[in-house]
């Protein structure tokens, strides 16, 4: 698929960011996946229930959590789960 996705920033940008959308990984085999909590109310429950789900699939999953959901993730955390995982699911509930 080489389609280009417009991805908005409801940060106040001032001109929308133009990216191509990354590939898919063949295979999830030996993947890891990383689960982002955003840190709304519930979020936890509904990652808990996925990395439940992955691990019984046999993946390796590390969790991250930002401080609040009303900011943008700090590079820090971007970078570590960057560095670490090859796929990410980031939650928001309430």
């Amino acid at each position: 698929m080489s389609q280009e996705l417009e991805l908005l920033d409801p940060t106040a940008e001032l001109s929308p960011v133009v990216r191509p959308r990354i590939a898919r990984p063949a295979s999830l085999e030996g993947k890891t996946f990383g689960l982002l909590d955003i840190a709304k109310k519930r979020g936890d429950v509904l990652l808990d229930r996925i990395e439940e789900r992955l691990r019984e699939r046999g993946h390796a999953v590390r969790r991250f959590r930002k401080e609040r959901f009303s900011i943008v993730a700090p590079p820090e955390l971007k970078q570590d789960i960057r560095e670490r995982c090859d796929i990410v699911i980031e939650a928001l509930a309430d």
